[in-house]
């Protein structure tokens, strides 16, 4: 396990409970627009905490945390992902996965072994358009496997866009909602320039509040719930 950094505490990143978040170094993403460039780029990477160390952290903060993030970068390229799970779980601890949906095998794995409470599933942009997005080759058979395992998963879900307005059209969001339909939640986020993987995103802009405004009322009619981060 590649493990960047933790946060101690979260309100928002699990819905309904405060949480830690660990970050997982490395990414077989490449979205220009990431804000985490420490944890895709080689060149740009931080160094990593001992296992250990984390679950150090856990176990002294039972009682004040109900729940722990894994997040990235990718967290489902680690190879021992499965068995770092499976100790946050037997701790008792509520698990939240953030992925970008390229390694289907892995969520069936963790869903399987009952590991996962909740699922954060990023989809980049229409099929057409997912590799740019994405800066990288992706098998889009592997997205679409991801959706439907996500979807048919039975457990707290999100499907969620970050709207970069240079690289998304209004349309194009629909296109996604069409692909995710009869999901559960879809969350748009707005795009806020900071720090990227392209440094030329710190001075581009996310879609205008109305069109968002426009889509949120539209993908309604995809599914069950639309609302904006």
């Amino acid at each position: 396990m590649k493990i960047a950094y933790v946060q101690k505490t979260s309100f928002i990143d699990y819905p309904g409970k405060i949480s830690a978040i660990v970050f997982t170094q490395g990414c077989n993403f490449r979205c220009p627009y990431c804000h985490n460039p420490e944890l895709v780029i080689p060149e740009r990477y931080c160094g990593t905490i001992r296992v250990e160390d984390v679950f150090s952290f856990l176990d002294k903060r039972r009682g004040k945390l109900d729940a722990v993030v894994i997040t990235g970068g990718e967290p489902t390229l680690q190879a021992k992902l499965i068995p770092f799970m499976q100790r946050i779980k037997a701790m008792g601890y509520a698990l939240k996965l953030d992925s970008n949906g390229s390694r289907p095998q892995f969520l069936r794995e963790a869903l399987d072994k009952g590991l996962l409470d909740y699922i954060a599933m990023d989809i980049k942009a229409p099929w057409d358009k997912y590799s740019l997005v994405a800066g990288s080759l992706v098998n889009i058979t592997h997205i679409k496997d991801s959706i439907d395992l996500v979807r048919k998963s039975g457990i707290l879900h999100e499907f969620r866009t970050t709207l970069a307005g240079s690289l998304l059209e209004p349309d194009d969001v629909l296109s996604i909602g069409r692909m995710i339909e009869g999901a559960s939640l879809y969350v748009l986020q707005k795009f806020v320039p900071s720090k990227h993987v392209d440094k030329d995103y710190t001075m581009k802009k996310t879609l205008p509040d109305e069109v968002i405004k426009r889509l949120v009322t539209d993908l309604h009619a995809l599914v069950s719930r639309c609302i904006t981060r």
